[in-house]
């Protein structure tokens, strides 16, 4: 860390990528970045969507941090890259991890040293640029060597919000009904994670600005009714929730959306002593405490966590058993 001095990666505000690796560091020749939602819409708000300033953007950022660390969202993302060497100190329980293997990094960039040299592409559908870089990881980074059964693009836009699914199968325990705000990548994942832990003993319902991913989900059985509109408009959210639910109110809401403002939205349609779970970097969760006393809900408020155990594993293995997952993200990648 450059500044300040003490800080932990993610906390830092500077790393220092120029310096030679330490033994217990493997080293990563970089060739994508899979750059947060959050992050990646809010430069495209900030810039347009063209993509020579997108990628001035990100190289700006990673030239004054040392890492890919929005300052705005404070969200970074993962990358894709191939092993360049491997410290003698190294030790890591993922296996694969050796010069030469293709891998995707589980940690966010926020906290990765990262020397960014060119961008080659920006892929706006994906999220995701093409560069030439190199990334620097230490053993407690967890680290997966890419499947040989899927695609990269795919695999590492999956295995960039691995997390959600993970997370959302444990939280989903005990619930009756479900709401998912936010029909993306993240949202179908944890759709489908949600079915695939219940079957029928769960009711999901989806709440997305358009209804593309939610007919093909609901024609599959993943979810049981959704409906459209705007997810900051916390009233409205609510009453078109009750439409699908008969006026009761979902025990699990998962908010997915790469906006901010919809804190409320994901509070308002829980039941009391349900659960909120925010997997979504534009959270402003002082927002959502005190929302939560101004209504006098009292609900469980959970921060999405990057990181779970097998959250890899599961991931993927929901991209292979529900095919029209798959084929949505690949059609979210331009696939």
């Amino acid at each position: 860390m450059l500044e300040p001095a003490g800080a932990l990666p993610q906390a830092a505000l500077r790393l220092d990528a120029d310096a030679a690796p330490y033994a217990n560091e493997v080293v990563i020749d970089v060739e994508t970045l899979n750059i947060d939602s959050a992050s990646f819409h809010q430069i495209l708000g900030d810039v347009g969507e063209d993509k020579d300033a997108v990628a001035a953007r990100i190289q700006e950022i990673v030239a004054a941090r040392g890492k890919m660390q929005n300052p705005v969202t404070g969200s970074g993302g993962m990358l894709l890259g191939t092993v360049k060497s491997v410290g003698d100190d190294y030790h890591s329980s993922a296996d694969g991890i050796v010069p030469g293997a293709r891998v995707a990094s589980l940690v966010s960039l926020t906290l990765t040293p990262l020397k960014l040299e060119a961008i080659h592409e920006v892929h706006l559908d994906a999220d995701q640029v093409d560069v030439t870089a190199t990334a620097y990881l230490w053993p407690s980074s967890p680290i997966v060597a890419m499947p040989d059964d899927l695609p990269d693009r795919l695999a590492l836009s999956a295995l960039d919000v691995c997390g959600a699914p993970a997370q959302t199968q444990r939280l989903v325990q005990g619930a009756k009904r479900v709401l998912v705000l936010g029909l993306g990548k993240s949202g179908m994942l944890c759709a489908a994670a949600a079915r695939d832990a219940l079957g029928d003993e769960v009711e999901i319902y989806a709440f997305d600005l358009n209804d593309g991913n939610a007919i093909a989900l609901k024609e599959a059985g993943i979810i049981d009714d959704y409906r459209t509109g705007d997810a900051r408009s916390a009233v409205e959210v609510l009453e078109k929730t009750l439409e699908m639910t008969g006026g009761e109110p979902v025990e699990l809401v998962v908010n997915t959306c790469n906006i901010s403002g919809v804190e409320m939205s994901a509070i308002l349609p829980c039941a009391d002593r349900g659960r909120v779970y925010f997997f979504n970097m534009a959270t402003d969760f002082a927002r959502a405490a005190l929302g939560c006393e101004g209504v006098g809900r009292d609900v469980d408020l959970y921060i999405g966590n990057g990181y779970a155990a097998g959250h890899a594993e599961l991931t993927l293995r929901m991209v292979r058993d529900f095919p029209v997952v798959r084929e949505r993200i690949e059609a979210l990648l331009g696939g």
